[in-house]
């Protein structure tokens, strides 16, 4: 079972690091529980993970870190097409790939974002799958560190998540792809954890803004070992 944060731009490392500290004060109990904090609060510890990086050592690409900044907090962890990165900051599919074979081929973890806008989930689910394929272009779906997060882009930090149907539906179609552990975001709050947890094919979830809160956080991870107890 995988619990994990996305801070988005939120929290100072001073903030994150308290974070932590109160993080783990409680046991996780065979939870995979990691964070994504913003790239200015970065620092090491093996819970953390960076939201985005460019595919290169270093460069010269203003705003973005590399390689060398992460290998300096010693952090193996990723998160790849995030909705965010595609349809707010612009990143096509072509250079999620690329991004995707070079921290691969660096042997990071990565947790790979799929998700459809509305508009496509209104048209039913073959028209999400045929949509979620082409979020998958030139990815290796058999990457041994490959963690796939489903965010159906219409529930992010909407308050409305999906129905249970529907992701109990979307995940046994994205299970044909990749075997790979398949993590729920969209939405996902203290009072609806356990039961998208119990769903058939979810392995995890993905948590944006109810993650900000870590007595909140702290309570679903305590509700994913319960969970995984009984799963």
């Amino acid at each position: 079972m995988i619990v994990a944060a996305n801070f988005k731009m939120h929290k100072t490392r001073k903030e994150v690091k308290k974070y932590l500290e109160e993080l783990k004060n409680i046991k996780f109990n065979g939870v995979k529980v990691a964070i994504f904090p913003p790239q200015s609060a970065l620092f090491e510890d093996k819970i953390i993970g960076a939201q985005n990086a460019y595919p290169a050592i270093n460069g010269a690409y203003t705003g973005e870190i590399g390689l060398e900044q992460l290998n300096e907090f010693n952090i193996k962890r990723i998160l790849i097409g995030h909705s965010e990165r595609r349809h707010i900051l612009g990143e096509t599919q072509e250079f999620i790939a690329k991004k995707f074979e070079f921290f691969k081929n660096e042997g990071f973890e990565i947790f790979y974002c799929i998700g459809e806008p509305l508009e496509i989930r209104e048209k039913g689910i073959e028209a999400v799958i045929e949509y979620l394929k082409g979020q998958i272009e030139g990815i290796d779906l058999g990457y041994e560190k490959l963690i796939v997060a489903y965010e159906p882009v219409w529930a992010i930090g909407t308050g409305v998540s999906a129905k249970i149907e529907q992701i109990k539906k979307t995940h046994a179609e994205i299970r044909k792809f990749t075997s790979k552990p398949l993590l729920y975001g969209g939405s996902v709050k203290l009072n609806n954890i356990e039961e998208i947890l119990s769903i058939e094919n979810v392995d995890g979830v993905l948590v944006g803004s109810a993650s900000l809160d870590v007595n909140v956080f702290k309570e679903m991870i305590e509700k994913a070992a319960e969970c995984k107890i009984s799963k």
